[in-house]
């Protein structure tokens, strides 16, 4: 994705936001501490095992790191596209992360492509976006959480968060929050075969004067289906998009 395709189209009204990316790590303080630094971000509370970064920039959501058991092999169906304002900045940032116990990733990527793909200390796949860029253009640090998907659960999520599709085209899409910030893009067929559980999935928050259930039944009514194992800790209700990837409804606060 490089430009803007069609115009965007605008959503009903969303009984959600989101509120926070959640990150299965195996050493979830390690894993934050590594995300900080790749995202410039602040390292928050460990409550429970669980810790949470927070944005230094206009980023609207949080990362949870959540204890998980070791990953199974194979790529994610979500990676993070990180910007970067210059070549120096580019390759500052790959040799920070490196440092920071980084890997070099070969997932096909030609050598005249214009971002570097690297693995975290616990092999989740990230981009380093050179500066020229247009797609990212504008976009925080986080420029973007790039899925693999298909066409419908790109617009259920548009539809889901109220976010405007910003592209839609080629059985490609991306969609932005109104007010800008980080781009979340599928980048159409194949997609890749769902892990039994992703280390990646969205949390919901429901809207303010929106009741936990309204938020879910609204969901489903889009699509969404619930899971076998209906609720997850501390009242969260689990659903599954249109593609079977885990998301969390939080309990209204």
């Amino acid at each position: 994705m490089a430009t803007a395709g069609n115009g965007p189209s605008t959503p009903s009204e969303p009984g959600v936001r989101l509120a926070a990316l959640g990150f299965d790590a195996h050493d979830p303080p390690a894993l934050a501490r590594f995300w900080a630094a790749a995202l410039r971000w602040e390292v928050g509370d460990e409550v429970e095992g669980e810790v949470e970064l927070v944005p230094t920039d206009a980023t609207s959501f949080r990362i949870r790191f959540l204890p998980a058991p070791v990953r199974p092999p194979g790529q994610g169906r979500i990676h993070l596209d990180l910007t970067t304002a210059s070549l120096a900045d580019q390759q500052g940032s790959v040799d920070q992360l490196l440092g920071l116990g980084a890997t070099h990733l070969d997932v096909g990527q030609g050598p005249d492509e214009d971002h570097v793909v690297l693995a975290d200390p616990e092999g989740n796949e990230l981009c380093l976006i050179g500066p020229e860029n247009r797609f990212l253009a504008g976009c925080p640090r986080l420029g973007a959480l790039s899925c693999d998907g298909t066409e419908a659960v790109g617009r259920f999520w548009s539809a889901a968060l109220g976010w405007p599709l910003i592209w839609d085209q080629d059985e490609e899409t991306a969609i932005r929050a109104p007010g800008g910030g980080s781009i979340i893009s599928w980048g159409g067929p194949p997609v890749a075969p769902k892990p039994p559980k992703n280390r990646l999935h969205l949390d919901l928050a429901p809207a303010i004067g929106v009741a936990q259930q309204a938020a879910v039944d609204q969901l489903v009514a889009l699509g969404a289906t619930r899971t076998d194992s209906g609720h997850g800790g501390g009242g969260r209700v689990l659903l599954a998009d249109p593609d079977g990837n885990e998301l969390c409804v939080l309990p209204a606060s």
